[in-house]
């Protein structure tokens, strides 16, 4: 299953990710690297309610980037969970650092660390969603250990 990302030029797959305050995987969908971004968060959060926990009862407000700016995406995140989205992105054209910390490119720093996830390898999607978890489960019991 791959596709070719004509925004970013590259070909394979794309993960959707989300994330808590701290950079820790709530859910993770992999698909083509063709696949619309909105979508596949539309469908991790589905995938997310399907679940029996009241983790998204909290959520008041969830951080994206600019590549999911729109208001229907807004109004999909507003029907599934009750949340705001705040898109957090460059105003201007001179750097700036961000007011939000961005705990996601952290976790994916924690992905790279590891051979098997630096680069695709896997045949099938379900393979690296099944990485990704056992390196997360890994990753919060980590502190439990030391």
């Amino acid at each position: 299953m791959y596709g070719f990302d004509g925004c970013k030029k590259v070909k394979g797959r794309k993960g959707q990710t989300l994330v808590d305050s701290l950079g820790l995987v709530l859910k993770l969908v992999v698909s083509k690297a063709n696949a619309p971004e909105r979508i596949l968060a539309a469908y991790a959060l589905m995938e997310l309610l399907e679940e029996p926990t009241e983790l998204l009862e909290k959520v008041q407000v969830l951080w994206v980037d600019s590549g999911y700016e729109g208001d229907k995406f807004a109004l999909a995140v507003w029907f599934l969970i009750q949340a705001h989205v705040e898109v957090i992105g460059p105003t201007e054209q001179e750097f700036k650092v961000l007011p939000q910390p961005w705990v996601v490119e952290r976790t994916f720093g924690w992905f790279n660390q590891y051979h098997r996830l630096s680069k695709d390898y896997e045949r099938l999607t379900q393979m690296r969603e099944g990485a990704i978890y056992a390196l997360m489960t890994r990753i919060m019991l980590l502190p439990l250990l030391s």
